[in-house]
């Protein structure tokens, strides 16, 4: 892992093509260990969570090109690296475990400079009222699944300034009635990723996690049903 943040820390100070295909075979290289550090981390939560089982590294671990089309920052290079294990990959639609390892500060797009975090990030509107509705049927129940992760915090920075349209001002969880981002995190630091039980430990996490993500992913789940 220490070659990982060493390569990071240089592309964030050197982010240009022309430093970046100079360093291409360390990058392989750096790239090759998260590989087999995610390909780990998936065997370990597959014992608790079989929705994962058959995933590879490559199905969760994200390129580190950026898409610079849309964006005022050209930086053609991310600065962290991540992966999202989640039922049938990054790009199936359903929530899971996103791990995120980086040397940079922290910025709107990414609240730590090393997380975990469990849960969407950007649920669909469709899902949003799948699980508004849980809540409310719920009483307390998605609080007690919350309240059983206290290695977390829930994101609440996106959150809407008033209950949406259709619910109570009364509800007793309105705050959660409030939320655009379904998304528990715990962030961690440079030095814990360097300790050989790190891998280990990210397991133990997302076990907690499970609970969270099992009431998300049934709301996904629904939603793909009904369309």
């Amino acid at each position: 892992m220490k070659a990982i943040f060493q390569f990071l820390s240089e592309l964030q100070q050197h982010n240009e093509r022309p430093w970046f295909l100079a360093h291409k075979e360390e990058f392989q290289q750096c790239q090759q260990k998260f590989f087999q550090e995610i390909d780990r981390l998936i065997e370990l939560i597959a014992r608790f969570d079989p929705s994962v089982r058959n995933l590879q590294a490559k199905d969760c671990v994200y390129r580190i090109y950026r898409d610079v089309r849309f964006s005022a920052d050209k930086s053609p290079y991310k600065t962290h690296f991540s992966a999202y294990i989640n039922p049938g990959g990054k790009k199936s639609g359903y929530s899971g475990y996103y791990l995120h390892l980086s040397t940079s500060a922290p910025d709107k797009d990414y609240p730590h400079t090393c997380f975990l975090a469990a849960g969407d990030y950007m649920c669909l509107p469709e899902v949003l009222k799948i699980l508004r509705e849980d809540i409310v049927a719920g009483q307390g129940d998605f609080e007690a699944i919350v309240k059983a992760a206290p290695s977390f915090y829930l994101e609440t920075s996106n959150s809407l300034k008033r209950l949406p349209k259709g619910f109570s001002e009364d509800d007793p969880y309105g705050e959660y009635l409030k939320l655009k981002n379904f998304c528990l995190i715990h962030p961690f630091t440079i030095e814990e990723a360097l300790q050989e039980d790190f891998i280990p430990k990210m397991a133990d996490l997302c076990q907690e996690a499970l609970p969270f993500l099992q009431y998300i992913n049934r709301a996904i789940a629904y939603s793909k049903d009904t369309r």
